[in-house]
């Protein structure tokens, strides 16, 4: 009885550890207050607005890339409502089209639509740091499923965004995505 009693324990500290790994010192685990008062405020009316290229990789569920794109972008601003185009252009010769709907609130909160996005994502943008959590409705070619998305954008002292996204399902990370932002004028 005893040692069923130690590995219990044992097994309840390893899994409150590995817990507490996951919520506070992961990717995951990072909070808007995180990046407050830390670098240039991030203000997606001024940064993400006029045309956009975008670079990025792909990463599938072992590490490994498994598409690359550049992506062209457009976004335009009325007050705290934005409207943001997006086309990709994949290494596959495949291309996809989104629309974002954003919407700000004076205390730095989102809120963004797009057509293959389930229900309103949110998010929270803080100093140099921009935090989205949506799930997104992959193309039936990819299977359809909805991943749950964490895309954290940070703002560089030189206007570029750096986008690092991750996406899961039930629980595990199944995609990640890397990529630079830059106003066209500034590529």
């Amino acid at each position: 009885m005893e040692s069923f009693l130690l590995i219990l324990t044992g097994a309840t500290l390893a899994f409150g550890l590995v817990w507490y790994r996951q919520q506070k010192l992961t990717f995951m685990g990072q909070t808007p207050e995180d990046f407050a008062g830390k670098g240039p405020e991030f203000d997606l009316r001024e940064h993400l607005k006029g045309p956009i290229l975008c670079e990025g990789v792909i990463y599938g569920p072992t590490g490994r890339v498994s598409s690359r794109f550049v992506a062209d972008m457009d976004a335009s601003w009325d007050g705290n409502v934005g409207v943001m185009t997006e086309k990709f252009h994949y290494d596959s010769g495949d291309t996809q089209d989104r629309e974002w709907r954003l919407t700000l609130g004076n205390d730095g909160s989102i809120k963004a639509e797009a057509p293959d996005v389930v229900g309103t994502g949110t998010g929270q943008q803080k100093g140099p740091g921009v935090v989205l959590n949506y799930k997104i409705k992959l193309p039936e070619q990819s299977g359809g499923h909805v991943l749950d998305a964490t895309d954290w954008m940070y703002l560089v002292d030189n206007g570029a965004i750096i986008n690092r996204s991750q996406f899961r399902k039930y629980g595990f990370k199944v995609a990640e995505l890397v990529a630079t932002m830059r106003r066209k004028d500034a590529a």
